[in-house]
């Protein structure tokens, strides 16, 4: 190992953490900025509508996405134990078996979407009045799912061999170009929804062809060979496995959200505009330490494939401190600044969607801890290979979530507050099983 880059098994700990994180947590701002600069100038020019339809369509989108992005990071799992252990050959026959099988979902799940369209719409229960512009949105979108397979792959791929700065480069491109495409489509144009539809599809298509092409070019020791292209069932099975059950997990935590997004739904155009905002918002506080999670995962994984022990137990000690405080901080700004960050999405005069979305905001966003250490689970387990462990903190936090968000918003004198309540209550209940779980499961030491 000592002569490959992206080597994660050496070095100070929270420099080594920190710095392959920091491009990781701007990659995901950039990507944020996607359905955000559609959500921001959708609202500001079209109208609440609009702004209705396009974030309900990002909470089906999510889902949809989260599906590839449990594949890609289950195999990038992989990956990182692979190169964790310095076999290159290994880690070569793992990228074409898992090209093979997430490239065969993207297809199934692309035809799927587009045969089901209507349906998936009836049962999110969308309203009369955005039915017809949250469909032609998502019929635009749609055509940009493998653009989301091809870039996830190989930033999952980059990621996994410690280089985190790559996928931010062409990322941070096609934002830009997404941001100015959304302007001209809708504001010279005149396209409406489907302008920022046709930016956002585009804007994929650069950063995935062209991360395709670097890592193709500047990366020769990843580069498929014949002799790698043949299918080793050994391979097979573990990287089904692993990208599996992630998926499972990706899946399952946003299937959740839109089951919350469909009874959000169903109390009006005013609360899911409210909900798309605040989600927004959401998304950005607590995506830093999202991608901490995911870091951590992978420095887990390299030093578990080394079998340096030790150094994984420091880690963990070094990513909770570290969690710990980042939420911390992020909930205050968020809680006091709840109103301002609303009025970045919301005109002014729209009080009723300001004042439910503040609510949100300072219900949920006081607890981001409680996501923060959930993060670092999931990245943890995931990495030790024990995904399943992952699977189950997924499925209890979403569980108790939506069960908690549909009974008490079913209470008259509770309504729509009882969804934010429960969302934070979702995630502790899996951190106390999680850290119990670890505390009896110890690592040996070297």
């Amino acid at each position: 190992m000592a002569n490959l880059k992206g080597d994660l098994t050496r070095g100070g700990i929270t420099k080594t953490l920190l710095y392959f994180t920091l491009p990781m947590m701007l990659g995901s701002f950039l990507q944020q900025c996607y359905n955000i600069a559609d959500t921001l100038i959708v609202g500001q020019y079209i109208g609440s509508g609009a702004l209705a339809a396009v974030g309900s369509a990002y909470t089906l989108m999510i889902f949809l996405i989260s599906i590839l992005l449990g594949l890609s990071l289950g195999s990038g799992t992989v990956f990182s134990l692979l190169f964790g252990e310095g076999n290159l050959p290994a880690l070569r026959r793992s990228i074409f078996v898992s090209l093979v099988l997430i490239g065969g979902v993207t297809l199934i799940l692309n035809l799927a979407v587009f045969t089901w369209i209507d349906p998936i719409l009836r049962l999110l229960q969308i309203p009369a009045d955005i039915y017809d512009m949250m469909r032609s949105y998502l019929w635009i979108i749609f055509y940009g799912i493998v653009f989301t397979f091809i870039y996830n792959f190989y930033a999952a791929l980059l990621r996994a061999v410690g280089d985190s700065v790559s996928p931010l480069w062409f990322l941070a491109v096609s934002v830009v170009i997404n941001i100015i495409l959304d302007l001209y489509f809708i504001l010279s144009l005149g396209w409406g929804i489907e302008g920022a539809a046709w930016a956002t599809v585009i804007a994929q298509g650069i950063s995935a062809v062209g991360l395709l092409i670097f890592t193709y070019l500047k990366r020769p020791e990843l580069r498929l060979t014949k002799a790698d292209l043949c299918f080793d069932w050994v391979t097979l099975k573990e990287i089904t496995s692993y990208s599996s059950l992630t998926c499972v997990q990706q899946s399952v935590m946003n299937f959740g959200i839109l089951m919350i997004q469909g009874l959000v739904n169903s109390f009006g155009t005013a609360v899911m505009a409210a909900f798309a905002a605040a989600i927004k918002i959401d998304a950005f506080a607590y995506m830093p330490v999202q991608e901490f999670g995911n870091a951590f995962s992978t420095f887990i994984a390299q030093n578990f494939g080394a079998e340096k022990f030790d150094r994984i137990k420091r880690g963990v000690k070094i990513a909770v401190i570290t969690t710990v405080v980042f939420s911390l901080v992020v909930s205050v700004l968020v809680f006091y600044f709840a109103e301002s960050l609303m009025l970045i999405f919301v005109r002014p005069e729209e009080t009723e969607i300001l004042a439910i979305g503040i609510e949100y905001l300072r219900i949920e966003g006081a607890f981001y801890i409680g996501i923060g250490v959930l993060f670092l689970l999931y990245g943890y387990y995931r990495a030790i290979r024990n995904p399943g462990m992952s699977v189950v903190l997924t499925v209890l936090s979403l569980g108790v979530r939506v069960a908690l968000s549909y009974w008490l918003a079913s209470i008259p004198s509770i309504g729509v507050v009882g969804i934010w309540w429960s969302i934070p209550i979702g995630w502790f209940v899996a951190d106390i099983v999680g850290i119990i779980y670890y505390r009896m499961k110890r690592l040996p030491s070297n």
